[in-house]
């Protein structure tokens, strides 16, 4: 997480669609918020030990304000349940500065934005870009029906209309025959957002692969890193920390930042479910055995670094750069 941070105040809170409620944050003194690009997201600082990250989704144009959604999740951890149920018009509460990991091609010839639920977040300020510099793109939003969509009056806005399409209430083998079908013709140079749950974000890489999109014109963000992130390993593993000097025991089935927080090692994380990047650590000896969404497939073969909040070790032994 980025040590940085701006003291902001809910201006306004509002429900938006079943179980998604928008918050909208600004400065106290009324100043500028510090600018952002499409894709971002901020770290909300809803309390000690609970920092969750959500998308930007408001106007970019806006310096007054950011906007983000939140879906109020069955097993919440706490953060989307405390955004729900405590953040009032008026509360105080620190936040990251922007920083984007999910970037847009605004200059691609041909977007395709592909959101799945509460993924739409992050593709609404990447349709509001698009729209604004007049490029040829195409919004699909999936969602369980109309009540459950976010956004539903913006998409349909004279702006977006006739760039959206909606897809609603189908199950798994509906939506897969949906998604190949959109994805059916690529237009040359076009380039795919998807952003959703992780079932459905491997529903959409399987359209995509089997239409033929190359893998560099496929940008992914994922909310969750789902079952894989909860796989902690069957055996202790040993960790040294090169620049501390001394070595903690994780044991099998415990993540390894569980364990250095238990030995008192303090490192900074975010999501703790392997999709923000936060944590990711170099390692200086052994082989990790990666469960996040962040690294990408060349990195993670490299093993020179880990996302510690989920991932373990192959080997019995690791040297980390802490």
């Amino acid at each position: 997480m980025n040590s940085a941070g701006l003291q902001v105040v809910v201006r306004s809170a509002q429900l938006v669609a079943r179980d998604v409620r928008q918050i909208q944050l600004a400065r106290g003194d009324g100043s500028a918020m510090p600018s952002f690009t499409p894709g971002a997201h901020v770290d909300l600082r809803l309390g000690p030990g609970l920092v969750r990250q959500y998308s930007l989704c408001g106007e970019m144009d806006d310096a007054s304000t950011y906007t983000v959604a939140v879906k109020l999740e069955p097993q919440s951890r706490g953060g989307s349940r405390m955004v729900h149920e405590q953040l009032q018009p008026g509360m105080q509460l620190e936040i990251s500065l922007p920083r984007n990991n999910f970037p847009l091609d605004v200059d691609a010839p041909y977007s395709v934005l592909v959101a799945g639920g509460i993924g739409i977040t992050p593709l609404v300020s990447m349709a509001r870009a698009l729209a604004r510099r007049g490029r040829q793109f195409e919004l699909h939003y999936f969602a369980r029906s109309r009540e459950h969509a976010a956004f539903v009056e913006l998409l349909q806005s004279e702006r977006f209309d006739s760039h959206s399409r909606f897809h609603l209430g189908l199950d798994h083998e509906q939506t897969s025959m949906c998604l190949r079908d959109v994805l059916a013709n690529r237009h040359p140079g076009a380039q795919l957002y998807l952003c959703g749950p992780r079932a459905f974000m491997d529903t959409v890489r399987e359209a995509a692969a089997a239409r033929g999109w190359p893998p560099e014109s496929v940008h992914l963000e994922y909310f969750s890193a789902g079952e894989l992130a909860g796989q902690a390993g069957g055996q202790e593993v040993q960790v040294t920390l090169a620049r501390a000097g001394r070595t903690v025991a994780v044991p099998a089935g415990i993540p390894i930042i569980d364990a250095l927080r238990c030995a008192g090692v303090n490192v900074e994380t975010s999501c703790e479910q392997g999709v923000c990047g936060t944590c990711v650590t170099k390692v200086l000896d052994g082989i990790p055995e990666h469960h996040d969404m962040f690294l990408t497939d060349a990195e993670k073969a490299s093993g020179h670094c880990m996302a510690i909040c989920v991932s373990r070790a192959i080997t019995p032994h690791l040297v980390l750069d802490l």
